[in-house]
Order: C-alpha cells, then structure tokens, then sequence
C-alpha cells in the first residue's frame, strides 16, 4: 500500500516551477523557428522538420518518464507518419503526421493507458483540453500574490479582448481605423496583430507536447491505507476562470460586441455610405467569416464559463451578462449572414456560398441553445445531442434539395443579361451542375447572341443525352425523372405553338 501511494502521489503531483521557465523558453523558441519556417510561406517540407524539431524537445523535457520499448514503438510511428509528409504534404499526410505525432507522444509518456477506449479519451482530452492550458501554467511561475492574482484575472479578459478586437478588425473597416488611430507608428508597424496571434496559436500547440500532462480516469481513489492521496491539480485553475475572472470577461465582451453591433446597425442594416473606398460588396465579403469565427469562439467561452456544476453557473450577476453577450452573438451571426447576402447578391451563388449560409444558420442554432441549455439547466450532452440532432435535420433536407438547379436558375435570374445588373453569368460553371441546369440554360439561349446561342443548344444537347442516359433503370433517379417530364412538356409546348402545314 505504501509503494502504491508514493506511486500515485509522484504521477499527481504538482507542477514543478522550476522547470516551468525552461519549458516557457524552449516554447518560445519553437514558436520561433514556426515563424520562420510557416509564417507567409508555403508549406511543404518545413512541416516535417518542425515535427522533428517539437518530438526532440518533448523527449528532452520527457525523458524520465520514457521505456526504452514504448519509446522505441513511439518512435516507429513517428517516423511512419513522417514518410506520408515527406512523400508529399496534402491533407490526408498532414492529418497521419498530426496523429502520428500525438499517438507516439502518447504511447511513449503514458504507460497506464493500455485499452483502446482509454487512449481515445486520452487523445479527445489532448485536442480539446491541451491546447488551452499553455496561459494557465505559464502563470504558475509566478506566486500568486495580491499583484500576480490581478494578473490572473484580467489575463484572460484582455486576451480575448484583444482577439476579438482583432477579428472585428478585419471585419470592420471602420473598426480597422479606429484601432489604426490607437498608436499606429507603434503598434502596427512594430507589431504585426496576424503575427501576434500566429505565435500565441504556435505556443498553445506546442505547449502540450513540452508540458506532457494526460488525465488519468484511473486514479479515482482519494485514500489509502497511509493516508489521504491528494488530488489531481486542476487543469485551469480558480483564479484562471473563476467568477471574478468570467464577470469581467463578460463586461468587456458585451462593451466590444456592442461597438460591432452598433456599427453593423449603422452601416449594414441603416445603410449609411461607407468610408472611402469601401465598396458594400467588400463590406460584406470581408466581414462575414471573421463574425462566425467570433461567435463560435464566443460560444467556446460560454460553455467552459457555464460548465455545469461550475461556480459561475448559479450567480445572479454573471447569467444576464451571459444572455445578453450570447444574444449579441446571435445578432452578430444576423449580421454575417446579411453580409453573405449582399455578396451573393453581386457575386451570384456557389455552393460554398450556399454551405455559409447553412453554417451560419447552424451556429445561430446553437447559440440559442446554449442559453437553452443554461436555463433549463441541462448537461452539455444534452447540448452535444440536440445539436446533432439539428445537424442531422438539416443535412437530411439538404440532400433532397436540389441545388444543381438552384444555383444554375439563380444566377441566371440575377445575371446581368436577365436583371441588368451584377455579374455576366458563367456558361462554364452552369454546365458543370449537368443536366439539372437544363432549364436554366434554356433561359440563357434566348437571351444570347445568335452565336453564342448556336454554341449553348450544341452543349445543351449533350446534356439532354446525357439525362437520357441517366434514366435507364440502373442510374434512375426520381429528380431526373422529373426533369425529365419538365423537358417533354416544354418539347409539346414548341410542337404545339408551331403553325401546321
């Protein structure tokens, strides 16, 4: 009992801080040499050689708790998911060098975890959970007195101020030049936001891999026969995300997506002329993506702040705060979906396009259900259910669309030679969505030149047979069939408006 206590405490025990500052240098210095080899570069073979570089400096930091053997196995999968990368860096190699790396990281440090059910968890808390403790520990350096408690509360405030300030930013022109007007002979020509949030990304992916802490599920028991075992140390601490810290956060966020809200109010739905040589189709295209990373950052906070059980869950002051942020998230998603709009507008429709605005949709959805999920106070698996669920509905009636159709008649209809303005419709691209674009392209054919007319029935021809051919009883489809029965009642149509004779 005693040789099994001494054993638990050892693989529980705290941080050391004396080798936190080494670990914090050597980060540094990994996030470095990404910036070197990644940043405004083309990706290829760097990758490999950062992958080395990140597996040498976590043996380094790691070496007491390796077995030659498990070593000698982690090693083989590295250099297994090394050699897909190396042949040729895509993203299927990138992905086997991303797991490679964890698996082998995994299997080399980690001797207790032998089951496979084990390993997945101890992979799912790597990706979810790892990425996010590189502040927290780093603030373990210092000893929490009054001063470095403030600190620690107002990091993570200020943090993700700045990111979200940053986002809006590059959403929001005019955002853009406030922040500009803040010290720009300093602050943006000495210091580069991108850059900034590159080598904190940097640092938040690599720190896992020098700080190599995994959850253990079996360590359940608190007592032994010498005694109490202490506790595993919590992976954010009190101070870290504690109320005091989520009040703030909160007050800042409201005050940062109040700003954005307002002045979406002013420009996108009041219409007010933009700054200039801001033009609404720009407006739109820029900010749509960085408002949903926002808001799925946003939502991110909520759940970690909201956790169930958590101490931020039942406090009269934080929940409002909670509701009003997340419904100016769900403005904010408003907003980018109008912004979306306006674009394809313009632009015409994709199926990327179509597939935002199906995002957006979703991510409004779950917005509103977290706060669903904090007043009825239910558990995140109701959370992670019921949005499934939603998923599940949506990609169901997504695959009985036909957007073939769809986005051929809408961008004809929108087109500059049906509506007299935005863009010329693309011939190409219409043929590309096959037979489902006939009636489209019939639309096209009477609005060409003579020319241009006698080139689109030759390929629509080609699409007709190919339709006929879809319709034998191997490749049969009941939208064919239908598309099918539209081209012969429009083939009786012509016959019948033929004078006889």
């Amino acid at each position: 009992m005693t040789s099994l206590a001494s054993t638990i405490a050892a693989e529980i025990q705290p941080i050391r801080h004396s080798s936190i500052p080494a670990k914090l240098g050597l980060a540094l210095v990994l996030a470095a040499l990404a910036d070197w080899l990644f940043y405004g570069e083309r990706i290829g073979l760097s990758l490999t050689l950062f992958a080395i570089a990140m597996a040498c400096v976590s043996v380094l930091f790691n070496h007491a708790a390796l077995d030659p053997r498990r070593a000698t196995i982690g090693t083989a999968i590295l250099v297994a998911g090394l050699v897909p990368a190396v042949e040729e860096l895509n993203t299927l190699s990138f992905l086997i060098l991303t797991m490679a790396v964890v698996i082998a990281l995994l299997i080399a440090t980690n001797p207790e975890t032998t089951e496979l059910t084990e390993r997945a968890r101890a992979l799912r808390n790597f990706f979810l959970i790892g990425p996010f403790r590189f502040f927290p520990d780093a603030l373990q350096v210092f000893n929490m007195s009054a001063f470095t408690r403030g600190v620690a509360l107002w990091l993570l405030p200020v943090t993700l101020s700045t990111v979200f300030v940053a986002l809006f930013a590059a959403a929001n022109p005019v955002i853009e030049q406030w922040v500009f007007l803040l010290n720009p002979k300093f602050i943006f020509e000495y210091i580069s936001i991108p850059r900034v949030l590159f080598w904190a990304m940097m640092l938040a992916l690599v720190w896992p891999f020098i700080h190599v802490r995994w959850r253990r599920g079996t360590m359940i028991a608190t007592t032994v026969a010498d005694g109490p075992v202490p506790p595993l140390p919590p992976l954010v601490s009190a101070e870290f995300l504690g109320p005091s810290t989520i009040m703030r956060s909160l007050i800042l966020f409201n005050l940062l997506f109040a700003a954005q809200s307002i002045l979406d109010g002013i420009y996108l739905w009041g219409h007010v002329a933009l700054p200039a040589n801001m033009t609404y189709a720009a407006y739109a295209h820029r900010g749509a993506y960085p408002l949903i990373a926002t808001a799925l950052l946003a939502a991110a906070f909520v759940l970690a702040a909201m956790r169930p059980g958590g101490p931020a869950e039942k406090s009269n002051v934080i929940r409002p705060l909670v509701y009003l942020w997340v419904g100016q998230n769900v403005l904010l998603v408003a907003s980018s979906i109008l912004r979306l709009d306006l674009y394809v507008d313009i632009y015409l429709l994709t199926y990327w396009r179509i597939a935002a605005f199906i995002w957006m949709g979703l991510v409004a959805l779950g917005l509103i259900l977290i706060v669903a999920r904090i007043v009825l106070n239910r558990s995140n698996r109701w959370l992670v259910g019921t949005n499934l669920i939603a998923l599940t509905i949506v990609l169901y009636s997504c695959s009985l669309v036909n957007f073939d159709a769809v986005i051929a008649d809408y961008n004809v209809t929108h087109s500059r030679e049906t509506s007299g303005v935005g863009l010329t419709a693309d011939l190409n691209y219409l043929l590309t969505f096959g037979p489902q674009a006939l009636p489209a392209i019939d639309k096209m054919i009477q609005l060409r030149t003579e020319v241009v007319r006698r080139n689109l029935v030759w390929r629509r021809d080609d699409l007709v047979e190919e339709l006929r051919r879809d319709m034998a009883w191997r490749t049969w489809g009941f939208r064919n069939w239908r598309l099918q029965r539209w081209l012969d009642a429009q083939a009786r149509s012509r016959s019948d408006s033929q004078p006889a004779g």
